[in-house]
């Protein structure tokens, strides 16, 4: 049995992957619009995105997301003492990833 290579990835697909990224899509999104189009084969996309210096990851992206919609939240409602609990706690698991993400490399 010969192990078959993926097929080198077209210069339109790769242009429609970073223009997507560009818009401030992830990588997973990518692959799911690239799904939908019909682009199957193609080389992985956070390496595409890697060496165009545009990669960011998912899960420190919709963190961080999640933070920010938290702190405008508590600034309309100032007691609601369950949601500073909330956003303390995600601020941690946000910390915990960055910096396991960056021992990681």
């Amino acid at each position: 049995m010969t192990k078959t290579k993926k097929p080198e990835i077209g210069v339109e697909a790769e242009k429609l992957i970073l223009d997507l990224a560009k818009q401030g899509l992830t990588s997973d999104k990518i692959g799911l619009a690239l799904k939908e189009k019909g682009i199957g084969e193609h080389e992985k996309i956070s390496e595409i995105l890697r060496k165009n210096n545009i990669f960011e990851d998912a899960d420190i992206k919709n963190l961080t997301i999640k933070v920010e919609r938290l702190k405008k939240h508590i600034a309309k409602n100032i007691h609601d003492y369950n949601t500073h609990r909330a956003l303390f706690i995600l601020e941690a698991k946000l910390n915990k990833l960055k910096k396991y993400r960056s021992k990681k490399g």
